[in-house]
């Protein structure tokens, strides 16, 4: 008999997305589902890449949902002022239909390069304090990023030789937010340029479960083509409103986790149905 293969797809979507992501699967957890642990596969983009990399690692969920809405979890993160003008030309780049996607992307790299932000140094640290092992769990977990002056798409893994804080810095790269991350000489941008979810790595899972904090239809994006089960869970209406509107904002991280939390039980029965053999 064949064995069912799974994957897990975590999705970016800024602060307000990990404390939502961490939230769904502690609630999970709470009623008896724990993907994270029987996924063959993690993919995680920006905000999925760190929970995902925190999954992979083993963590306890009930102690990473308490790290989100710990009185000191704002302190840990770094306030951002938006350049209305710069972000605006980055997002109509990514939502522009048509042509290649790797000129699309490198043209969004540019602007990501050219833009004031802090240092690499100042944002590596951030990062660094969200993981705290710095080693490469044993498990198949593919950390998503884009080149920024190719525009290609990088996938780091436990065999990829990259220092996973690196990885996972670059896969949270917001063009024209945070700095492009340096890796061998290069330098690489937010994977969610290529797409939030980058669902379609999980091509041929028998079970694939998308965690995916925003809806963002209006991208031109690589689709997964479904050859087994397929389940896409977004917030609900009560997690959008405790997201609010800007999903960078360190104070929205822990409403956003209790919201995900209080979800996750309307949704354990269903997907344990999808996630079983």
């Amino acid at each position: 008999m064949t064995s069912v293969t799974r994957a897990l797809v975590l999705a970016g979507g800024g602060l307000t997305g990990i404390g939502w992501e961490v939230g769904v699967l502690a609630g999970l957890a709470e009623f008896g589902m724990r993907p994270g642990d029987d996924a063959d596969l993690i993919v995680g983009t920006s905000a999925g890449s760190v929970v995902g990399t925190r999954v992979a690692q083993g963590a306890d969920l009930a102690g990473l949902l308490d790290e989100q809405v710990a009185e000191d979890a704002i302190a840990r993160e770094r306030s951002v002022s938006l350049d209305g003008e710069l972000f605006g030309a980055i997002l109509e780049e990514m939502t522009s239909l048509g042509g290649d996607p790797a000129e699309r992307h490198a043209r969004v790299g540019a602007l990501a390069l050219g833009a004031d932000t802090i240092s690499e140094e100042e944002r590596l640290a951030v990062v660094a304090g969200r993981l705290p092992s710095t080693d490469w769990p044993d498990r198949k977990l593919q950390i998503v990023a884009v080149d920024a002056v190719s525009g290609e798409t990088a996938i780091f893994g436990p065999d990829s030789g990259v220092p996973l804080v690196l990885a996972v810095a670059a896969s949270c790269a917001v063009p024209g937010i945070w700095p492009p991350t340096t890796i061998d000489g290069r330098r690489y941008i937010d994977g969610g340029v290529r797409s939030p979810d980058n669902a379609d790595l999980a091509a041929g899972y028998d079970r694939v479960l998308v965690l995916s904090p925003a809806r963002l239809e209006i991208f031109a994006l690589p689709v997964l083509e479904a050859t087994g089960s397929v389940a896409v869970i977004y917030p609900d209406d009560a997690a959008v409103e405790a997201m609010g509107a800007n999903p960078l904002d360190p104070s929205l991280r822990a409403p956003a986790a209790r919201a995900g939390w209080a979800q996750a039980e309307a949704l354990a029965e269903d997907l344990g149905n999808l996630w079983s053999d």
